[in-house]
């Protein structure tokens, strides 16, 4: 691994934790973080419809503008319910990034922006004859 990489996945770490004390300080219930955590990759259903619309669900999803937008709002109207959930959202996406799953490519699940997921094939040994 790239040592661009390992500082790329540390900082989504950090995002991710940063995120988990966030929300512990808005002393709302660790059930609905654990109810939510994995609320974003409901997306996935929309491979259902084909990998385009999946890949339009999950990235709708899976964008950190959205639930930083919602947080921002939270904490300007006071909302800590509002920032909580918004908090856990961003936790999911800080999580998927270090893992790395990125947004996905209109080609197929596997593909994202960080490059292929999965298992790579592997190519056959070549015997000498």
């Amino acid at each position: 691994m790239r040592l661009v990489d390992l500082a790329v996945k540390l900082e989504w770490w950090v995002a991710a934790a940063a995120s988990v004390v966030l929300y512990a300080m808005t002393s709302a219930s660790w059930w609905l973080f654990a109810v939510l955590i994995l609320a974003p990759d409901l997306s996935m259903l929309g491979y259902l419809a084909g990998p385009r619309v999946g890949a339009v669900a999950y990235n709708a999803l899976h964008m950190l503008i959205v639930p930083l937008v919602l947080a921002l709002a939270g904490h300007v109207l006071g909302s800590s319910m509002t920032t909580a959930v918004a908090l856990i959202w961003i936790a999911h996406i800080a999580i998927d990034r270090a893992l790395g799953y990125g947004l996905k490519l209109p080609s197929g699940f596997q593909d994202t922006h960080l490059g292929r997921i999965g298992r790579r094939e592997l190519q056959a040994p070549v015997t000498p004859d």
